[in-house]
């Protein structure tokens, strides 16, 4: 079921698609990360964020 507002898509896309993995366990981390929530590592990247249908 696709979201049809525009507003409510644009705050379902930030939740899912701007935050940071951690290189080296793989933990999602929020956006304003510096260090990892799981193993404390400072190696973090952004999430890849390619938008497609499946």
């Amino acid at each position: 079921m696709p979201i049809t507002d525009l507003v409510k898509k644009r705050i379902a896309q930030q939740h899912r698609l701007y935050l940071k993995i951690c290189r080296t366990c793989g933990a999602r981390n929020p956006q304003n990360a510096v260090k990892c929530r799981k193993c404390r590592g400072t190696n973090l990247r952004w999430k890849k964020r390619e938008l497609g249908a499946k």
